[in-house]
């Protein structure tokens, strides 16, 4: 005979509220997942656009603010909802396929708008040609950080993370 079978329903449903985890620290791992990725991801882009000068990490800081502000919450939102479609689209398929379709997708998604804000943060858009050139470096150069890095998060990380979430 458990503890659990001696309990009352409060009880148990007492001690189930007591080990939820709090909101705060659902923020947090994803602020902080959020700022290992985007970190990375403007600090390669940065260093592409503008080479390593005096004011690189505040260059680098900024761009990575303004995607921090912009790209990461639709990021968010994009991952939430690729998971339910790739659910839904692929009911049969294994769960580690899926997150790694669901990580590539995410990778390619997320580093473009990053480089667009990265480069739209260290050239502008005074010059197209410039610009664009800008933003597809940056999708380039971080193209091997990002997929490595959605590769890993997606098929070890996630499925921890979203556990975490749920609890």
């Amino acid at each position: 005979m458990s503890a659990q079978d001696v309990m009352s329903p409060s009880q148990q449903a007492m001690e189930h509220q007591q080990t939820k985890t709090p909101l705060y620290q659902k923020v947090l791992v994803v602020l902080c997942m959020m700022t290992v990725m985007g970190g990375s991801l403007t600090s390669v882009m940065t260093y592409i656009n503008l080479g390593f000068t005096e004011t690189f990490f505040t260059d680098w800081g900024s761009s990575f603010l303004l995607a921090a502000i912009t790209v990461m919450p639709v990021g968010f939102l994009l991952m939430v909802l690729l998971t339910k479609l790739s659910h839904a689209l692929l009911p049969n398929t294994r769960e580690l396929k899926r997150n790694l379709l669901v990580g590539v997708s995410m990778a390619l998604i997320m580093e473009s708008g990053m480089a667009f804000t990265t480069a739209m943060n260290n050239v502008g858009f005074e010059g197209k040609g410039v610009f664009f050139d800008a933003w597809l470096d940056g999708v380039l150069a971080a193209l091997p950080v990002a997929l490595t890095l959605m590769l890993i998060i997606s098929t070890t990380v996630k499925p921890k993370i979203e556990r975490f979430m749920k609890s």
